[in-house]
């Protein structure tokens, strides 16, 4: 953990000096200069309280810093969601722990309403004297008044009135605090009600049983992994993502963190994906976490019931998300315009949700949750749909922005609809069409080897039929058994993506907009995601050294407390895209796992001789 002199590009840190903090409801990113500059409480996809990642002049921002900062430094408590910012000025040195309390007594194991409403922040000297800045200012401004406790602060924009008290007397919600070595002050923001039983409670011992909250929870995880600090680190970011209440894990903590620098791929992901259940779940089940596991997939297998046609995302009490609106207030991160709330992917027409939902099915009745007779009809009618859904275009898994086209990957997770249903109809001897789902799951999967082959690219490419590019996205296909990892067309699949798609030292584009045009026309970064997929093929393909060294490579590029964005810029290393990216960290969990399987010399999941067991 070295000190670092405060970066910033155009007015902004990079995205990857900021650390997650949360509560199983809202969460917050803490800046390594010691700011608040995003949060959105009291839901994951509430308007944000503090937005400065986005415009750093009207966003809003909580600041706890030291006058004439130098360096900085940030590391998580072991173990937990609790952050420790160290900050040096020329004067002195403060230390800034930031928590978002539990209730007294939480077990995060049992995925129960544990978060307080409040953001804690305690700031102790540990050399010299410092002038500590204390400013709070919510977007768009607050009404701010006095009341017995410290000061309230009105924000209409929000529609949220916060409640602000200090251990020592607060002119304003912007003062300078002098405090010499061994003092400390704590500062509590709350936006529940601030009349609770559990008002008079030292603040100290609230972080004490948090963080023992927290480890109580982190020893489920197992450590027989490679790069087991990032996997559990992983895990926990994971569970800062986890609506505790229902199940639901959103995407990422913000929105609108752009995919290229100066550009328009901004979208918000602070929604939960019917996609990334599937994805998560698997993974999520391999490191000693079923509850979690449990959780997504009931509330995915739920959301997917309201809906005729399945959304492909949804919030996280399982409605619709709202419609996507274009902020015109916020310049952006780094004037990356524009900022969106809301996602309009959730009306697009994406075929792969079928598949999507039938796996959480078969992974929610392998793990032995019961499959009722109105869940099992539903389920059937999804399979019926896919027989014929992959022939016509959708959107696909990159969600593009151009008229649709008869993406391999959405005609694959179709397939995996039909045999997920004859499997699940044969095991638990559910009334359905069983032997023609399997029939038809066994002649998509031969359409996909032959439509989708390109004999000049020597691979198979993102649409069935000619035409196609390259696409990682198939990097999937054996992780979601359509195709063995170690089938011929698969090895050359992964040779050309690793070709054509190689963005260096590891890293990988998910496709090129000039030969897959997506409606942007704009370079964007290399997709972590996609590197973990190939780890896992290397495993599938037998190279298991290749995809250990490529492994430890990828996770090289997490940040110094071992986070994840959903890109990596090639040319720098930088982050981009939203943060935390959930899948990120899914991706690495997995591949996490199927190399510790390979290295103790169990056979890969993923080859031919395990398939379809």
């Amino acid at each position: 953990m070295s000190l670092w002199s405060p970066r910033r590009h155009e007015g902004y840190p990079p995205i990857e000096d900021y650390g997650l903090i949360g509560d199983g409801r809202g969460c917050a990113l803490v800046g390594r200069d010691g700011a608040v500059d995003f949060m959105c409480v009291p839901r994951f996809d509430s308007p944000p309280v503090f937005c400065a990642l986005l415009d750093r002049h009207r966003g809003g921002s909580f600041l706890l810093t030291p006058d004439r900062l130098q360096s900085c430094r940030q590391h998580y408590l072991q173990d937990t969601g609790v952050l420790v910012t160290e900050l040096r000025a020329d004067t002195g040195t403060v230390q800034v722990t930031d928590a978002f309390v539990l209730e007294p007594g939480a077990h995060l194991e049992e995925d129960t309403p544990a978060g307080k409403g409040q953001l804690v922040r305690h700031a102790l000297v540990t050399h010299g004297t410092v002038d500590l800045r204390v400013l709070i200012q919510p977007r768009g401004g607050a009404e701010a008044r006095r009341d017995a406790a410290g000061w309230q602060l009105a924000c209409p924009g929000q529609q949220l009135t916060l409640h602000l008290r200090a251990s020592r007397p607060l002119p304003d919600p912007r003062s300078t605090l002098r405090l010499h070595q061994g003092e400390e002050v704590w500062l509590v923001l709350q936006w529940s009600q601030p009349h609770d039983v559990h008002q008079n409670r030292r603040i100290d011992e609230e972080i004490t049983e948090t963080v023992r909250a927290w480890r109580r929870w982190s020893a489920y995880v197992v450590d027989d992994v490679p790069q087991a600090d990032l996997v559990r680190r992983s895990a926990i970011t994971l569970k800062l993502l986890d609506h505790f209440e229902n199940g639901a894990i959103v995407a990422a903590a913000t929105s609108s963190l752009p995919e290229c620098i100066g550009g328009r791929r901004n979208w918000d992901y602070r929604y939960a994906w019917i996609r990334d259940a599937a994805y998560t779940v698997f993974a999520l089940r391999r490191i000693g976490l079923p509850m979690e596991a449990g959780g997504f997939l009931s509330w995915a297998l739920t959301a997917a019931q309201q809906d005729e046609h399945p959304r492909v995302l949804y919030d996280v009490d399982g409605r619709p998300p709202p419609a996507e609106v274009i902020d015109e207030e916020l310049e952006g991160y780094r004037r990356s315009a524009p900022v969106r709330w809301g996602n309009a992917a959730a009306e697009q027409v994406q075929h792969d949700v079928y598949g999507e939902i039938l796996d959480c099915a078969f992974q929610w009745a392998a793990t032995g949750g019961r499959l009722d007779g109105r869940l099992w009809h539903r389920l059937a009618d999804l399979a019926e749909q896919a027989r014929t859904a992959w022939k016509t275009p959708d959107h696909g898994i990159w969600e593009v922005r151009t008229h649709g086209r008869p993406f391999t990957y959405s005609a694959a997770m179709c397939q995996v609809a039909l045999d997920r249903a004859a499997r699940l109809a044969r095991r638990l001897h559910l009334p359905g069409d069983l032997d023609t789902w399997a029939a038809e799951a066994r002649r998509l999967a031969g359409c996909i080897l032959h439509d989708a082959w390109d004999e000049r690219s020597n691979a198979l490419t993102e649409h069935l039929g000619p035409g196609g590019g390259i696409d990682a996205s198939l990097l999937a296909l054996p992780l979601r058994r359509v195709l063995p990892a170690d089938h011929p067309r698969m090895i050359a699949t992964t040779r050309a993506i690793t070709s054509r798609l190689g963005a260096g030292d590891g890293l990988l584009y998910r496709y090129l907009p000039k030969d897959s045009p997506d409606g942007l026309n704009q370079p964007e970064g290399a997709f972590v995601l996609c590197s973990f997929w190939l780890v896992d093929n290397l495993v599938g393909q037998g190279h298991v050294d290749e995809a250990s060294a490529l492994f430890d490579t990828v996770c090289s590029y997490a940040s110094p407390l071992g986070l994840f964005a959903e890109q990596i810029d090639p040319a720098d290393r930088s982050f981009l895209g939203n943060f935390p990216q959930g899948l990120s960290h899914v991706g690495l969990i997995a591949s996490a796992v199927e190399l510790a399987r390979a290295q103790r010399g169990i056979r890969p999941e993923l080859s031919t001789h395990a398939w379809f067991q």
